[in-house]
């Protein structure tokens, strides 16, 4: 770190003008981008995604889509069989499908009664609509189709004789209304530019509020450069382009505003111009380091899964944080070693320093007495707090990743009043799940219905023989099962289809690709938390020359996961609060896309906190010999800091949350909400409850193990006893985040 603070000061100019070069650059780079973005959601190798692929590219429809079902009435008296009613619904679902453009299942074109109600005179269809492209996060499950069910009554109405009643039922109908629309992102950054501005004129009530501002406008176009060059290696998706300028500009301010924070302590201290600027970089440059390194870590877990999209935003995210880095590594120092000179002048002239520097110089007395009692309650801090973030985190064992069931929809409307027609007519609402199969050239279809209708959780299947249901030698068929695609029994269901078919035969639908993607990217997902566990236990020891601490870090993380995961569950699932935070109904389902999301993200965020925390905490245990000390020192110098940096974080997916896309809004929420339980619960709380019952063992790192990792040993020392209040001393000019000699 030294040296490179000596390079971009001895060379100013010259860096001056490269951060120059780098934000034109990025600036052409984002121009290059938008226009070949991916707006899909591919899922290549999946069986499902493959399957239902055929299917679009063959027919045109069905495969994902799931189905509108049309629920037609006849007037007492009449009977679907009736002379002339089955013409005249044939005449009906033919033009449903003229125009939608849809493939159609009905009693009419397959004579099969299982689309007929107990009574006899209530019917209903299938109709498989135009392509939908998915687009967005992966894995939400409702709320992408365009509202045909209108379209379908009015071309169907037309064709109904006097008497005749029909409501459009379907997933997607009892869905219409749960989306709350598209995410405006001028407005979303003017609303995380202006909250960072409030919090950064509180923290430096002066013009120098607005320095990691800029740093975060040179950072955000510097890091669509590295998507760029990427571009070739990945397929780079609209929605990475959309979030990457939101959390580009929280992370930039925060490295900023810890970079900046240190510079004003040093300069408070007496260690004035570039010497201030030095000793900062030496300090905190090295948390910075360290802290992009453990973001980047959290998102290889989606870099690595094979997901397109998630893999997009897993490099987005390293990308942008990268950049955070870079630039608070470079062009900040020049920025603040000016200021530097300007704080000198002011001297000079006996003019008194602006911004409340002399606050810098002492640690904050809200965060030294939060931890003075922490350090003095530590055991029943620990006990209270865990048990809090425990509770949440047991309900996180009910997260359901499922698409929602019916129950959960819509309770009101055109799309309620259908499903209540048609399951009070005897037929089961699994048919509002009914998924596609794809039959090849040489297989006979006849053989493959037979065979699906002998099999358990099968309500029916319809496999008509019309032009659209047969092409180029190839058949398609629509199976029907008795329980819904959300609910166990109807994954079981699809799961015994899948294994039942033969080979060459494809099993599509929407459920079924959902099926598909949860068992591709869980699966995988407990060996990927133990390589980053290794990976990031190894960095942190290097970092903190300790092995106790490392592991408390990573424990701690995979605690406040859990507990995120849980509070969707109450969120999400049970709804509470939902509508009064939101304006969106839950469906109680989570998108599968969350968990792994929230996780990659929030991993790399939380241990953001954890390395500036304990580096200090380090460093002033370096200083004293006394935990007990270095808990308070270390939380009063860093608490406002955290806050700050974590309140403008909790901004950026805050706004993010609101008034977006439904899957984008459960996404942010978590974000958001694991970014205030980890900087109040967890990082303000557990963390210096814990060291300090660790005492010194939190410092130890035997001779053979630091040889290992290339750093100075630690061995046990007896404590210093705590001097009562804190006193102010002068630090060593020491890399506590950066030990190493590698």
């Amino acid at each position: 770190m030294k040296k490179l603070c000596d390079f971009v000061l001895g060379r100013k100019r010259f860096v001056r003008m490269l951060v120059i070069l780098l934000l034109l650059a990025g600036g052409g780079a984002i121009g290059l981008l938008i226009p070949n973005v991916d707006e899909r959601n591919a899922y290549p190798g999946l069986p499902a995604y493959e399957a239902n692929q055929k299917i679009m590219q063959t027919y045109g429809n069905g495969g994902y889509e799931r189905p509108f079902v049309p629920v037609v009435t006849l007037p007492e008296g009449q009977r679907v069989d009736s002379p002339g009613a089955r013409e005249a619904l044939g005449r009906a679902f033919d033009a449903a499908a003229e125009k939608v453009n849809a493939r159609v299942a009905s009693y009419a074109n397959t004579q099969d009664k299982a689309f007929l109600g107990e009574d006899g005179r209530t019917t209903f269809g299938l109709v498989f609509g135009g392509p939908v492209e998915q687009g967005g996060l992966p894995g939400s499950a409702l709320g992408e189709a365009p509202p045909l069910g209108p379209e379908i009554a009015d071309a169907m109405r037309d064709e109904l004789p006097s008497g005749f009643e029909i409501q459009v039922t379907g997933l997607d109908t009892l869905a219409q209304g749960s989306d709350a629309g598209g995410l405006n992102v001028p407005v979303k950054l003017v609303v995380t530019i202006g909250a960072a501005i409030v919090v950064l004129l509180y923290v430096f009530r002066s013009a120098l509020a607005f320095v990691p501002l800029l740093t975060a406008l040179v950072a955000v176009p510097v890091s669509f450069l590295g998507l760029l060059a990427a571009s070739p290696f990945i397929a780079v998706h609209e929605t990475t382009v959309i979030m990457l300028p939101l959390l580009g500009v929280g992370i930039a301010i925060d490295y900023a505003l810890i970079l900046v924070t240190r510079w004003r302590e040093e300069e408070a201290k007496g260690h004035h111009g570039d010497e201030a600027v030095r000793r900062a970089m030496a300090t905190s440059g090295h948390a910075i380091v360290f802290s992009a390194g453990a973001v980047a870590i959290g998102l290889v877990t989606m870099v690595l899964l094979p997901i397109p999209l998630l893999r997009s935003l897993g490099v987005g995210g390293m990308m942008v944080t990268a950049a955070s880095a870079l630039i608070s590594l470079t062009l900040l120092p020049l920025l603040l070693s000016s200021s530097s000179r300007r704080l000198a002048r002011h001297r000079e002239q006996g003019k008194p320093t602006r911004g409340g520097l002399e606050r810098e110089a002492s640690a904050g007395r809200f965060w030294t007495a939060v931890a003075q009692q922490v350090v003095r309650f530590r055991w029943l801090v620990a006990g209270v707090t865990s048990a809090v973030l425990l509770a949440l985190g047991v309900a996180s064992f009910g997260l359901n990743l499922s698409v929602p069931t019916t129950d959960r929809l819509a309770d009101s409307g055109a799309g309620r009043a259908g499903l209540i027609e048609l399951t009070g007519s005897g037929v089961p609402s699994g048919a509002l799940t009914a998924f596609d199969v794809y039959v090849p050239e040489g297989t006979d279809p006849a053989e493959v219905a037979d065979m699906l209708r002998g099999t358990d959780g099968i309500y029916a299947v319809a496999a008509p023989d019309g032009a659209r249901w047969r092409q180029d030698g190839s058949a398609v068929l629509t199976v029907l099962p008795s329980d819904e695609g959300g609910s166990d029994a109807g994954e079981d269901t699809i799961a015994r289809v899948v294994d039942h078919v033969p080979d060459g035969v494809l099993v599509g639908g929407n459920v079924t690709q959902q099926l598909d993607y949860v068992d591709v990217t869980y699966t995988a997902f407990p060996w990927m938390l133990a390589v980053l566990s290794l990976v990031t236990f190894v960095m942190l020891a290097r970092a903190f020359r300790s092995l106790l601490l490392p592991l408390k870090a990573i424990l701690l993380n995979l605690l406040s996961l859990g507990t995120v995961l849980g509070a969707m569950v109450v969120l999400w699932q049970w709804g509470w609060g939902t509508e009064a935070l939101f304006g969106i109904e839950p469906d109680g389902s989570i998108g599968t896309f969350v968990p792994v999301t929230i996780f990659a993200f929030l991993y790399g965020l939380s241990m953001d906190y954890e390395v500036f925390i304990l580096a200090r905490m380090r460093e002033e245990y370096d200083r004293t010999g006394s935990t007990k000390e270095a808990v308070v020192r270390g939380v009063g110098r860093t608490g406002r800091l955290v806050t700050c940096a974590a309140l403008i974080l909790f901004c950026s997916f805050a706004s993010m949350a609101s008034g977006g896309e439904l899957d984008v809004t459960i996404f942010a929420s978590g974000i958001a909400l694991g970014i205030f339980i980890d900087a109040t619960l967890i990082r303000g709380l557990l963390v210096p409850a814990a060291v300090a019952m660790m005492g010194k063992w939190n410092w130890w790192l035997p001779a053979g193990i630091a040889r290992l990792l290339r750093v100075e040993p630690s061995p046990l020392r007896e404590e210093r006893e705590s001097s009562g209040p804190v006193s102010e001393g002068e630090p060593e000019l020491t890399a506590p985040a950066g030990a190493g000699r590698g």
